[in-house]
């Protein structure tokens, strides 16, 4: 992973420059010789005594490099810990937006399929309310008075009679166009009074079954204009 690798780069870097400033400090300073002292400016101090705090020097100077050292190393390896841990807080993080990634798109998905089969069913709505309207039976406003003499006169005949007129209406070619007169019956059957409907409905029952539920059917289908 490109991240991960950085923090490596990162950490190699200070390593190597704790590397070399440790060989800085070795190699930085020489001991001194005894013979780079004049003895007029040190007449007090022995050639032993110089080598001795010489030693003693290099002593020191190796432990306080040794404790540098182990400092160094101490700070690199939390550096490179904190990386480690901020390099599995974003893979942590990457892996929960990826979860959230795949959780928003599987919600597009079913919402897209929520929204074709929404689509479906409106077109199918809408195909079935334009069936209804077709299949209504409109009362014009002006046909209304002749249709309301029309049942009263069917009102007045017998039941057997009155079935048989319709019976043939319905049978009949209207206009000549190849459109039957179903519509005119039962918008005839409509204005009669319920006994006289009942009566011929009756008789048609037994002549006529099938024309008896087709009319019945359509009466509940009768719309009139105001």
């Amino acid at each position: 992973m490109n991240k991960k690798r950085i923090i490596m780069i990162g950490a190699a870097g200070l390593v190597s420059f704790a590397v070399t400033f440790i060989f800085a400090w070795f190699t930085g300073g020489e001991p001194v010789s005894p013979s780079a002292i004049e003895p007029s400016e040190c007449p007090s101090v022995k050639p032993g005594m110089i080598s001795a705090v010489g030693a003693a020097s290099s002593e020191m100077k190796k432990a306080m490099t040794a404790k540098r050292l182990d400092s160094l190393v101490y700070e690199v390896r939390e550096k490179i810990q904190e990386y480690d841990g901020k390099l599995q807080g974003l893979e942590v993080r990457e892996q929960r937006l990826q979860r959230a990634h795949n959780l928003i798109k599987k919600d597009i998905e079913e919402l897209n399929n929520l929204r074709i089969e929404l689509a479906s069913t409106v077109a199918n709505l809408k195909s079935e309310h334009d069936k209804l309207l077709k299949s209504r039976v409109k009362i014009a406003k002006a046909e209304k008075n002749n249709l309301t003499t029309i049942a009263a006169a069917y009102d007045k005949m017998d039941s057997a009679s009155a079935s048989k007129i319709l019976t043939n209406m319905t049978q009949m070619q209207k206009g000549g166009v190849g459109g039957s007169s179903l519509d005119d019956a039962v918008k005839i059957l409509h204005y009669m009074t319920e006994r006289t409907k009942a009566k011929l409905l009756a008789e048609l029952v037994t002549s006529e079954p099938n024309l008896a539920a087709l009319l019945c059917q359509r009466l509940k289908q009768i719309i009139e204009e105001e």
